[in-house]
């Protein structure tokens, strides 16, 4: 179920009072705004973002484009779980979608600092600022911040999407792709195993795991798409943007991603790789090793890392 401010249409839409702009990206062709949403039966609004990415552009369509420059003519519901609703818009009639609109509402300031554009610092966590700041960081957050991924594991959202299931994870579209456009496709990998909250804890034991997300990632592509071996660029975040451990299915031509960046995403094949030559007895090798990363300002990391740091 989604929040009843949560925008379903156009006409709702039209009601999102404009605050800021918190980022805007010329790469990615993304805009995000902050504002407010009225809540439904009560005389008060809600702060939500909004974030708007031009999809990917037909070359059919390059000869009409220019055509169509107005505002969004009609916009269609994707999906719609808890805080999150994502839709498709139109700028004009007879078009291809033109724009994907990704809405959080209600918004906490934890979301707002996360859209931000913010500086980064790199940070080298050794094991022991791992388990002194990082790992009661994660354990502290609250199990609301992740209630749309267990909507998805228990089947009650986006069911009818899943490309892969199995008793240890599902496969399925990410938000951020079009379920189109086979240059940007984006599939993202959840585990059910909740004890799994980021690299730091994958030990050889969850080898098997890991490689079987690979193996089905390349069967559904081939299956789907046509995608043959070495199509496919699969990688897991550290820092994630959420600590339900989930691996990032995407297609190798893929350009331009911030997610892709040196020092957040490491290679699923890499992480394989190290597993399989690490040690059966004592820490594993992420429990070890230092990992280095970058770190927004408005992380909530930031300040005690670079105090550390310092």
């Amino acid at each position: 179920m989604s929040h009843p401010a949560a925008p379903k249409d156009l006409k709702s839409l039209h009601r999102f009072k404009f605050e800021r702009i918190l980022n805007e990206d010329t790469l990615t062709h993304t805009v995000i705004f902050l504002g407010y949403l009225p809540e439904p039966e009560e005389d008060e609004d809600v702060q939500a973002i909004v974030r708007i990415e031009k999809t990917a552009i037909d070359p059919v369509q390059v000869p009409s484009i220019f055509q169509s420059l107005s505002g969004i003519d009609k916009v269609e519901l994707e999906q719609s779980t808890d805080i999150y609703t994502w839709m498709f818009g139109w700028l004009g009639p007879c078009r291809e979608r033109d724009v994907k609109i990704n809405i959080i509402c209600p918004a906490t300031e934890v979301h707002v600092r996360k859209y931000m554009r913010q500086e980064q610092l790199m940070v080298r966590e050794t094991p022991e600022l791992y388990d002194k700041i990082v790992k009661p960081f994660i354990d502290g957050f609250p199990a609301s911040r992740t209630k749309w991924v267990e909507n998805i594991l228990s089947g009650l959202s986006e069911k009818n999407k899943v490309l892969v299931s199995t008793p240890d994870y599902l496969i399925l579209p990410d938000m951020k792709w079009d379920r189109k456009t086979v240059s940007s496709l984006y599939l993202v990998a959840i585990v059910q195993d909740r004890s799994i909250r980021s690299l730091r804890d994958l030990t050889k034991k969850h080898l098997g795991l890991l490689q079987s997300i690979r193996h089905d990632a390349e069967q559904v592509v081939h299956r789907k798409w046509g995608l043959g071996k070495g199509s496919l660029r699969m990688y897991v975040h550290y820092q994630p943007s959420y600590y339900h451990f989930h691996v990032h299915i995407v297609n190798a031509n893929y350009q331009g991603l911030m997610g892709m960046s040196v020092g957040q995403a490491h290679i699923l094949d890499d992480i394989i790789s190290l597993l399989e030559i690490d040690s059966d007895e004592g820490p594993g090798v992420f429990q070890k090793m230092t990992l280095t990363y970058g770190l927004g300002d408005q992380h909530g990391l930031y300040e005690d890392m670079k105090a550390a740091l310092n």
